[in-house]
């Protein structure tokens, strides 16, 4: 499945351009002939804003998603975007991932919360393995920190993910996680990864870009640089499937040694 990465911080604080900016770029991305488009972290808000994360926090039923649903629908795209999720008094940093039809196919709550902002802002969410199936593939959605966890793609691999998708907002002086950990992330639990960056300075954050689509052989198929990107690469079933055959990880793994783990 051709995949489409939005390597952008929109406008912070002003959804309405975000969702502008969201549609235009589903735009391209059907005209790149992709069915999957993945935007960043917190992308239909802006990630430093502060006190207005709960202003500007929505249901995962909300306005917003309906947009993007129109979107979807009117450009033949599914699309995975990031963005504040209210839940009664809760908040959650949440990413959804909307089919071509317009229907709500996942949505993922942040389960491991990145620093005194995040923690002050957000609940973390208790659900580790979120999946949908679209085009042929298993997907599964994860945000940011998350990935720097092996045991938490490595719970994706065992439930069967395909595609895992990473909306982040990886910042200064980080940038090695998207140069190593993320292809290694890939090779190790036999899937594809597409890593999704915000990009620029943004409040007291320099995000580093650098987004990628990481295959099962730890070979990253695109690779953006440090500034507002879309780029395109195949997640193929066919060769994920041979590359799982010549790289056995999860069938030669021994559980019941690593019982003190958990």
């Amino acid at each position: 499945m051709r995949t489409a990465l939005l390597q952008s911080s929109g406008r912070p604080g002003s959804v309405a351009a975000n969702l502008k900016a969201l549609d235009e770029s589903a735009a391209r991305a059907a005209e790149g002939g992709a069915g999957l488009l993945v935007a960043p972290e917190l992308y239909l808000t802006g990630y430093a804003i502060g006190d207005d994360v709960p202003r500007l926090a929505e249901a995962a039923d909300g306005a917003s998603a309906a947009a993007i649903a129109e979107s979807a629908v009117r450009h033949g795209v599914a699309i995975a975007y990031g963005y504040p999720e209210r839940d009664g008094e809760q908040v959650f940093n949440s990413v959804q991932l909307i089919g071509p039809d317009g229907v709500r196919l996942a949505n993922y709550r942040k389960t491991h919360l990145f620093g005194c902002f995040e923690r002050d802002s957000f609940t973390p969410g208790e659900q580790a393995v979120v999946q949908a199936e679209l085009g042929g593939l298993r997907i599964g959605l994860m945000i940011c920190y998350d990935v720097e966890f092996p045991e938490n793609v490595r719970a994706h691999a065992l439930a069967g993910t395909d595609l895992l998708l990473v909306p982040t907002a990886q910042m200064h002086p980080f940038q090695f996680v998207a140069e190593s950990v993320v292809p290694v992330r890939a090779f190790e639990n036999q899937m594809y990864v597409a890593y999704v960056n915000r990009v620029g300075k943004e409040g007291e954050f320099e995000f580093v870009g650098l987004s990628t689509l990481a295959g099962p052989d730890g070979i990253a198929r695109t690779r953006a640089g440090r500034e507002e990107q879309l780029v395109f690469a195949d997640a193929d079933p066919v060769f994920l499937a041979a590359s799982r055959a010549a790289n056995p990880y999860l069938d030669d793994r021994r559980p019941g040694l690593y019982a003190s783990l958990i």
